[in-house]
């Protein structure tokens, strides 16, 4: 017989029913703490700041825009983002009115020159306008290859890889190649885009003197035992300041130190050295006595990109692992084709390297001459004149387009407040008259500020 409890009921039912109430009472628990718990999360998203879920509060663009009222309300209009109505040389069309342009890397005039629109042009009715995935992918096309062998060679290195931006080349390039056990030593002036790719890479980071060899060394003796890989940047020609570094004294540690070091020429390509072959050409280095040459395509050579150039090692290692350029297309056929035509101009075209040192030498001594503060520019394309406030700065640049001159100004946090300036780039299609008045006219328009 089945025991019975006395309810009536057999003990195996009566446990089944005790089980199933057990069952609704964690579940009604349970529907209760999620009620609970949902409940609390809509409490705590009011308690949300705004700061963070709204692009318009956030810091950034809350700092931005102070900066923006502050200038309109001092009657100054934005120098930024200003609308150019064609080509944009050493002159220019903005509103309709022409101007004398100090604000492009045009150095060589090759944006635009003939022969290389025309290689663009007939490298789109080849190739079309795009290789449409990344080269590992898509294929390589003969341009690409033309173009990085033509770097090599232009370096005295095994091979070059040339990526869609300049920016992306530094970051991928150092981020991917350096790790947490490793050091970036790197110049005080150096670009953004070297501090983001050390980022990346969680190398632990430090900074020297700017060119000063000597404090680079001492750090080195320092630090050196403590880390596997240790990378030293330096660029060819500091775009915010037109000077250069002593190279063979970092090559010199480079051997005593074991170290890699690596040099960014976006803006000594095409400027220095007698051919415009750049920093290597000025100072007669060997091709490997820099392990990493890093250089854009967007300046000298008018087309958009960047490109490392180095070891068989390195750039196979690079365009078969690095992920800005294993993860991103390919560069177009006509940015390829026009990269390539300039550059091949440029070996044969001593005349518009020497031209452009000789405008930026003038231009540097009569800005000397006038009492100009240039720092430590040696007039290679490049001259700041500092004004001392990025107000100044602001004022001065706005007074020159007033009076047909655009020349952009540098303000904080880009650079110190007490070095805020305003940038002149010179470019070999400046004529000497342009460049005569441009520095009356400055230093007549910064005498007014005061």
């Amino acid at each position: 017989m089945t025991a019975k409890t006395p309810t009536g009921l057999s003990v195996g039912i009566k446990q089944r029913l005790i089980q199933q109430a057990l069952e609704r009472r964690r579940s009604e628990a349970g529907d209760a703490a999620v009620g609970a718990t949902l409940e609390q999360a809509q409490q705590a998203a009011l308690k949300v700041p705004e700061a963070f879920y709204r692009f318009d509060q956030h810091p950034g663009y809350q700092q931005l825009r102070v900066m923006q009222q502050g200038a309109a309300r001092l009657g100054l209009s934005s120098p930024f983002f200003r609308l150019h109505e064609g080509l944009a040389g050493a002159e220019t069309s903005i509103g309709a009115r022409e101007y004398v342009n100090f604000a492009s890397y045009n150095y060589l005039g090759y944006s635009g020159h003939p022969a290389v629109a025309e290689a663009a042009k007939a490298a789109i009715d080849r190739y079309g306008t795009s290789v449409s995935a990344s080269r590992l992918v898509s294929g390589d096309r003969p341009l690409h290859r033309e173009l990085e062998r033509e770097l090599a060679n232009l370096y005295g290195v095994d091979d070059a890889i040339v990526f869609v931006s300049g920016h992306a080349t530094n970051v991928t390039t150092i981020g991917h190649l350096f790790g947490p056990r490793d050091l970036v030593l790197h110049d005080e002036l150096i670009h953004n885009s070297v501090l983001q790719g050390i980022q990346l890479s969680g190398a632990r980071r430090l900074s020297f003197a700017h060119n000063d060899w000597q404090a680079l060394d001492r750090i080195l003796g320092e630090q050196r035992q403590h880390f596997e890989r240790v990378l030293v940047v330096v660029e060819g020609i500091y775009s915010m300041d037109g000077d250069y570094p002593d190279l063979p004294r970092f090559v010199e540690l480079k051997h005593k130190h074991k170290i890699f070091l690596m040099v960014d020429e976006a803006h000594s390509l095409g400027v220095m050295g007698a051919t415009g072959k750049g920093i290597r050409e000025h100072f007669d280095l060997a091709g490997d006595d820099v392990d990493i040459w890093m250089g854009t395509l967007s300046k000298a050579l008018a087309s958009c990109g960047g490109y490392i150039a180095g070891s068989t090692a390195l750039v196979e290692h690079l365009k078969f692992l690095a992920p800005g350029f294993l993860y991103s297309v390919g560069m177009p056929p006509s940015v390829t084709a026009s990269a390539l035509a300039a550059l091949r101009c440029l070996a044969n075209d001593g005349d518009r390297v020497r031209t452009v040192q000789a405008r930026g030498e003038l231009f540097l001594r009569l800005a000397k001459a006038a009492g100009l503060n240039t720092a430590t520019s040696t007039g290679l394309a490049v001259i700041p004149v500092i004004t001392g406030s990025s107000f100044k700065a602001g004022r001065l640049s706005s007074a020159l387009f007033d009076r047909g001159i655009n020349a952009q100004p540098i303000l904080y946090p880009a650079v110190p407040e007490h070095v805020a300036r305003v940038r002149f780039f010179v470019s070999c299609e400046h004529t000497e008259e342009q460049i005569i008045q441009t520095v009356a006219i400055v230093a007549e328009e910064l005498a007014k500020i005061g």
